[in-house]
């Protein structure tokens, strides 16, 4: 079976010849450039490395390397990923790590030191937009979205997709759908995340107002969706049913509990993602995929009932995120779309035989009828040690053969 039919039929909760596996279709399914080095490294693979999301610093993955791990699925990309930065040239960069490799960056990524040796992003007014403290792997946002710095909503600057972008985007999904059989994912969701996204500079402010200023926040993401469902408009104009899925992003779960009540999410959140996704059902074919970290079984009703298809990466560590209960009482309406095992544990730090043991649980749970794609929960980190991405993706691919029983 051929990767897009692999996706498609699992998608539509009907089980496929295996299960489909995710590696670098989402800027949240990706792999560090650091652990790819040494991925790459393991499997005798001596081509550059390169980072193609430098907010995250995220590798590139590489044909060798898909099929390797057995990927189904693949990105569809804006031309800037992160910072405006656009992907279009590279140059060689040594990543700021003792001993780092020599990786690709776009020639946009002009990093500068300060005094402290952090390396700061700065725009092209003059403002320090992002840091990566000395010694760290990421960089940090500084620069405050609009809800953080209480911005009216009629002074927001909500630019629509360029002619330019939607052309590449085009391009990219047609030459995909001709000269590959990879699902194709593609990210467009409102200008900022409507619940975390708007607090980026200031959370705990955004908070109060999402609790004191219901008026202010309801006017604020009236505006967003306006804006998001004429790009998504203009986005099906330009690739039309060349992709399968359509990403947004917002991160409404702690370890422990939503950030937020399910009375607040359903009166002030949910009704603005629901006109977009209201939207792409009654429009397109395409599947929509939440990427929604922490614990969320609270919410995921609301979520269900909003319009998502997909939840990813479903953090089965968080608390009433257990992948038996999440296919018992979801599974018929909900595809899960991640939940390989322990980002934060067994993956970094347990044994190759721990992954295996972990991953084989976690497909037993979660597969059975289809509906679900496999994934690491988010981006594997670095330093995670190769023979444990190995063991992850290989379990996956020896225990998810149809049929596969609980």
């Amino acid at each position: 079976m051929r990767s897009r039919e692999r996706v498609l039929k699992a998608i539509n909760h009907e089980e496929p010849d295996r299960i489909p596996i995710d590696v670098g279709g989402t800027r949240q399914s990706g792999i560090a450039a650091l652990t790819y080095h040494e991925l790459k490294d393991a499997l005798g693979l001596k081509t550059p490395t390169r980072v193609f999301d430098v907010y995250q610093m995220i590798a590139e993955i590489e044909r060798p390397v898909m099929e390797r791990l057995g990927a189904d699925c693949v990105g569809l990309n804006r031309l800037a990923v992160a910072f405006g930065i656009e992907n279009r040239e590279y140059r060689p960069w040594q990543f700021p790590v003792d001993g780092g490799p020599i990786v690709e960056v776009p020639v946009g990524f002009q990093p500068v030191k300060d005094g402290n040796r952090d390396l700061l992003i700065v725009d092209a007014g003059g403002e320090t937009i992002a840091k990566m403290p000395a010694g760290g792997l990421y960089f940090d946002r500084l620069n405050k979205y609009p809800g953080a710095a209480h911005l009216p909503a009629e002074e927001m600057s909500l630019p629509l997709i360029s002619d330019e972008e939607l052309d590449h985007l085009a391009q990219q999904a047609e030459a995909y759908e001709q000269n590959t059989d990879f699902a194709v994912i593609a990210q467009l969701g409102p200008a900022y995340e409507l619940f975390w996204g708007m607090g980026t500079g200031d959370f705990p402010g955004w908070m109060m107002t999402l609790a004191t200023e219901p008026d202010y926040v309801h006017s604020l993401y009236q505006r967003l969706a306006e804006n998001w469902i004429e790009n998504l408009k203009r986005f099906h104009a330009a690739v039309g049913d060349r992709i399968q899925v359509l990403q947004f992003n917002d991160d409404l779960g702690t370890q422990d509990a939503p950030f937020l009540s399910e009375k607040m999410f359903r009166e002030l959140v949910m009704p603005y993602y629901k006109r977009g996704l209201d939207w792409v059902h009654a429009n397109t074919p395409w599947k929509v995929f939440m990427h929604n970290d922490g614990s969320l079984a609270p919410l995921i009703p609301s979520l269900i009932e909003m319009g998502v298809d997909i939840l990813n990466p479903v953090q089965t560590t968080a608390t009433n995120m257990d992948p038996v209960m999440l296919k018992r009482e979801f599974g018929d309406q909900l595809v899960f779309w991640g939940g390989s095992c322990d980002c934060q544990s067994t993956l970094p730090f347990g044994a190759p035989e721990d992954v295996s043991r972990e991953v084989t649980e976690h497909v037993q749970a979660l597969a059975p009828g289809g509906g679900y794609v496999f994934a690491s929960v988010h981006n594997i980190q670095a330093h995670i040690p190769p023979a444990n991405v190995l063991a992850m993706f290989d379990t996956a691919r020896s225990v998810g053969v149809y049929p596969i029983h609980s």
